[in-house]
């Protein structure tokens, strides 16, 4: 529900410019073509839902409105998810995040390399192009994990750096996490956050889970025909996964990603809003006082040196007020999620586009919230 009496009230000033709800309105119509795939945003503080929007289409073909229900691909939105999970399990003793990873999952990097380096990626493990690391959802059934992550590794042995020397992002991070999850809890990865992440907030599969529900509406996924990514996608993306154009709009095709734990979450944005309010909240139902700390502690390398990053979440700035953030992208897909602490406010951007600019659209709209 777009909630009118609220935008009525906001007003946004710079130098002697007013934002009035039809300004608000303006700016979600310079962010997505008027015939094009849509926008889901969504603002929320610890006592709930602040704005919620939709708008563009979920069907550019068949002209269907991107409504607030319909599920979107979040890939790396779902690593803060796997943070969460892994300090759950450090609240129960069931691991410690300074221990190496040797002790729970095998791989061929250093036999030093701790939990925690995997999650504030100093780890120094490769990061090679995620874009092939996907399946159509008709082979998921056949599809083996525990195959394709071996292969990853075989063809990516060797580190960067040393562990803990420097910040190097790298998907392989939380993909072995996932495989500590499934190690010590002995069920898998999307049971166990299906169990203690979205029902604890009592989330159902068809806001968010880890594959297509047939009872909940799915947007399509679009690369625009006219962009730079569409003209290079015969080297980064296989050809199966193109499906037919749709005016300036080629559609992909649904995907599972190979490694859940790092980018496999399917969801709306009201059902990420509802994980960040639980995080904004004083008492969380997911982590206690603790882990919740955990999971905003900015990390640092062995030599002290601070860097951009915590347990779960990257460390931005806008405006002065400091954000911790998770951006997904992906086939056909484009997230942002970010939850600025000293505000007490947490928002979500989720588009049907491979190429948008999460981060200066989540910019944009956030300001206006962030100086009401």
């Amino acid at each position: 529900m777009l909630l009118v009496a609220l935008v009525s009230r906001l007003c946004y000033s710079q130098g002697n410019k007013s934002m009035s709800q039809e300004d608000i309105q303006k700016l979600f119509a310079s962010l997505s073509s008027s015939d094009g795939p849509g926008i889901q945003y969504v603002v929320v503080n610890k006592a709930g839902v602040l704005y919620e929007h939709s708008s563009g289409f979920a069907d550019v073909k068949n002209r269907t409105p991107l409504s607030l229900s319909h599920t979107m691909a979040a890939f790396s939105m779902t690593k803060t998810l796997t943070a969460i999970a892994v300090l759950q399990l450090a609240e129960q003793i069931k691991l410690d995040i300074d221990l190496p990873v040797s002790k729970y999952v095998k791989h061929p990097y250093d036999r030093e390399i701790t939990i925690r380096q995997l999650l504030n990626h100093t780890s120094g493990i490769p990061n090679p192009i995620p874009l092939k690391w996907v399946h159509l959802v008709k082979d998921h059934q056949s599809f083996n994990e525990p195959s394709a992550l071996t292969k990853i590794l075989a063809d990516n042995p060797k580190q960067n750096n040393p562990p803990g020397e420097k910040y190097t992002y790298s998907n392989i991070n939380y993909w072995l996490l996932g495989g500590v999850i499934e190690a010590v809890t002995g069920e898998s990865y999307s049971a166990y956050i299906r169990t203690n992440i979205f029902q604890r907030l009592h989330l159902s599969p068809d806001e968010i889970d880890f594959f297509y529900s047939e009872s909940a509406p799915h947007a399509k996924g679009y690369l625009a025909k006219n962009s730079f990514m569409n003209l290079i996608k015969s080297f980064v993306t296989d050809k199966e996964v193109w499906g037919n154009y749709e005016g300036n709009w080629l559609q992909l095709k649904d995907v599972y990603v190979n490694g859940p734990a790092f980018g496999g979450a399917i969801g709306t944005a009201q059902a990420f809003s509802a994980i960040l309010r639980d995080l904004l909240a004083e008492q969380s139902l997911l982590l206690n006082k603790r882990s919740k700390e955990l999971l905003f502690q900015r990390q640092k390398s062995h030599s002290g040196k601070e860097i951009d990053m915590t347990l779960g979440w990257h460390i931005g700035d806008l405006d002065g007020v400091r954000y911790y953030y998770k951006e997904g992208g992906g086939a056909g897909f484009h997230s942002e999620m970010r939850v600025y602490p000293s505000l007490g406010l947490a928002t979500v951007i989720m588009t049907n586009q491979t190429s948008f600019n999460s981060r200066s659209a989540l910019s944009g709209l956030d300001r206006i919230f962030l100086q009401n």
